[in-house]
């Protein structure tokens, strides 16, 4: 089993700011030569970022010398303008996604084509995979992790066994991964990135979301086994992606009406591109469904015509 970690495990000069499902973890590395945060957070979830950033148990009154991201979806670089403005820091990203952000691609990064708010921010450096980099006074060895999102980095300290994994693993799962359909390469990606894990000695795992925790075989046995099932069901993998990108707009806006989903669905990208493709169903009846199962599943209900998050 997986075992939550004690702040004390780390290093003293690494600090986790356990976030939720809306904003990602932040990790902060403190160093004379300068501090260093790994992702931002959802822009709706900026202040409470400078907040924590402020805080004694943060900077204090310190500078920040690097905004560096794991990924660019919008729930680990939302906080990257607001950041940026306050301390006026340079942001480092992955190579591999310096170029969507320059253009705002707003479907390839899943911004507009999930209905995800951002605010725009500007690149500064790119992030080469195998290539190491000193944050916190601590080697941290970026490798690539292609999968949930194919340009995505993780941030590998061998000293210490430390993995900082974004979305490419969590306790229980990974971020969602399109379906062959749409993008052929990323379940093969998301299972040669699995692969790669393995065969790191990790000690601990600072994930995009969630606790800390230990364990590693265990939380790659449920990984293989979440990928094991969406291998051999295309339809299930469009279906988790929609209830996870509905179910992260509700937490954005707290509520949604119901009679307002049917058009909700043909509005914005990837549900109406993803029931053209594998429901085919009329807008209303894709809505019901996915409203369903995210009722059944305890994660939201319907109130006086309203879904809304289920309550903690």
């Amino acid at each position: 089993m997986t075992t939550p970690v004690a702040a004390d495990r780390f290093p003293p000069q690494l600090h986790v700011f356990v976030r939720d499902w809306l904003s990602a973890n932040n990790i902060l590395l403190k160093s004379r030569e300068g501090h260093v945060l790994i992702d931002s957070g959802y822009t709706r979830h900026a202040p409470l970022t400078l907040a924590l950033l402020a805080s004694p148990r943060g900077l204090g009154e310190a500078p920040l010398a690097l905004l560096v991201n794991t990924h660019c979806h919008a729930d680990h670089v939302g906080g990257n303008a607001a950041i940026v403005k306050r301390y006026a820091c340079p942001v480092a990203v992955p190579a591999a996604e310096a170029p969507l952000v320059e253009r705002w691609d707003g479907k390839a990064l899943l911004y507009d084509y999930c209905d995800q708010r951002i605010d725009r921010f500007s690149v500064d450096r790119g992030l080469v995979p195998d290539t190491s980099y000193v944050w916190g006074d601590l080697e941290w060895q970026a490798l690539a992790a292609p999968g949930h999102d194919m340009g995505a980095l993780v941030y590998y300290n061998a000293a210490n066994g430390i993995l900082i994994s974004g979305d490419a693993l969590w306790e229980h799962g990974f971020g969602f991964v399109m379906p062959p359909e749409v993008d052929p390469a990323a379940l093969p990606a998301t299972r040669a990135t699995l692969d790669l894990l393995a065969h790191l000695d990790i000690q601990v795992v600072i994930p995009g979301h969630g606790e800390p925790f230990t364990g590693i075989e265990a939380a790659l046995d449920r990984a293989w086994t979440r990928l094991n099932a969406f291998e051999a069901d295309s339809l299930r993998v469009a279906r988790h992606a929609l209830k996870v990108n509905l179910m992260f707009s509700l937490l954005d806006r707290q509520r949604m009406a119901v009679a307002d989903m049917p058009e909700y669905m043909e509005r914005v990208g990837i549900y109406r591109e993803f029931n053209a493709l594998f429901f085919r169903m009329r807008p209303a009846d894709l809505a019901a469904l996915l409203i369903g199962e995210l009722d059944r599943s305890g994660a939201a209900r319907v109130s006086d015509g309203w879904l809304e998050p289920a309550p903690a």
